[in-house]
């Protein structure tokens, strides 16, 4: 029978009533997934307190990724679950790179659980963690409900979005830390400072910070650099110092750009080649980048995305959930989704769809928006060796 409470819920008349008691809860998994971005919380309090303003739904917190799944430490929320999780940094819920490899375990869980949906807050591990249950949904029937991808990585390199939770936070951090390093280069003159930052495969925070922070060149993987490249940097740099009041130069590394011209092997040839010029030092500003508490923008921007994949998420299982309430049943690629910014909008765009555009080996997108920037990058640095005009 039905108590007082589901009485309210379905009103006076009988036929509802029927309806409401053989309805079944639906359960929303959520999840944190890749390394730890700024603004990873925000999300999951704002998809947690989106699910809580409809009927029927409960959301499952899942700590440690699809690891922490497996060995089931997991907990069902409440609304003071998440309470005091917009400004903090990090991931409280914890953070797991491992891509689940067999999922048959994790449809068992799923169907313990009851799950009929599933959050995954993360970076491109999240991406290609949801391709792997989406490509399992003819074998397992547990996988054939609304998926969706929150981008949340400072590297900014999942497929399908162009600005991920986390990238204001972390771009402001090593901001910050050129400023402070490049007074230091002024004090002391005639000195090049080597930065290296984060992101794996992908030189977004290097391009951007680079640019944000007047460097004379920015190293990544994407663009092959060459020992000529280093040697024009050489030249330029010892004629900066020579010719101009500035009395310093700023070198900004992806932490993989080249196997071969680590940060030492360009520290040590700057030293070599600027003997009697000018003297160089190097800085790893290591995990200082993803260590923060996210900014105002990346806050307001999770909150967003998370409460939108909220939305999303219920409109989708009500419309796959099945005539007699009992079950949520889709195949449709249109439920298996990421949803990313795209030339300023938020769009839900199908994994099957993007999983051309994504470079699996390297982890990043085949394609990325911010490569066309590098061009300026250069211009305002007035490099000898580059001409805006013929570019």
């Amino acid at each position: 029978m039905y108590d007082e409470q589901q009485r309210k819920q379905c009103g006076n008349n009988m036929n509802d009533v029927v309806v409401c008691v053989n309805q079944r809860t639906q359960v929303v998994a959520v999840m944190n997934m890749g390394s730890p971005a700024p603004g990873m919380n925000a999300a999951v309090r704002a998809v947690v307190r989106t699910l809580f303003y409809e009927d029927n739904y409960n959301v499952l917190l899942v700590y440690e990724g699809f690891e922490g799944l497996l060995s089931e430490h997991v907990e069902f929320a409440n609304w003071t679950s998440v309470s005091g999780f917009l400004g903090m940094g990090g991931s409280i819920l914890g953070t797991n790179r491992r891509v689940p490899t067999d999922p048959m375990k994790v449809a068992k869980k799923f169907e313990k659980y009851n799950i009929c949906g599933l959050v995954v807050i993360g970076g491109f591990q999240a991406f290609e963690a949801l391709k792997v249950l989406n490509d399992a949904r003819e074998e397992y029937r547990e996988f054939c409900i609304p998926m969706i991808v929150v981008p949340a990585t400072i590297s900014n390199n999942v497929p399908g979005c162009e600005l991920s939770i986390g990238c204001d936070t972390a771009l402001n951090a090593i901001c910050r830390a050129c400023d402070v390093i490049k007074q230091s280069a002024q004090g002391t003159r005639k000195r090049v400072f080597i930065i290296e930052t984060f992101g794996g495969y992908c030189g977004y925070l290097a391009t951007m910070a680079a640019m944000a922070c007047d460097a004379d060149a920015a190293y990544i993987h994407e663009e092959k650099m060459t020992i000529e490249d280093l040697k024009d940097d050489v030249y330029h740099i010892k004629e900066k110092i020579h010719n101009s009041v500035i009395q310093r130069g700023l070198l900004v590394r992806n932490e993989n750009a080249n196997e071969n011209y680590t940060m030492e092997f360009i520290e040590r040839l700057l030293n070599e080649e600027g003997e009697g010029s000018f003297s160089a030092r190097s800085n790893r500003l290591g995990h200082m980048q993803e260590g923060h508490n996210p900014s105002p923008y990346d806050r307001n921007y999770a909150s967003k995305l998370g409460t939108r994949a909220g939305q999303w998420l219920v409109k989708q299982i009500n419309e796959c959930t099945a005539a007699d309430y009992t079950s949520v049943l889709t195949i449709k690629p249109e439920t298996a989704v990421v949803l990313g910014m795209v030339v300023g909008k938020l769009e839900f765009l199908p994994i099957a769809s993007l999983v051309e555009e994504a470079d699996f080996k390297l982890s990043r997108p085949q394609s990325q928006w911010w490569m066309r920037l590098r061009i300026l990058l250069r211009a305002l640095a007035k490099h000898h060796c580059f001409d805006l005009v013929d570019s």
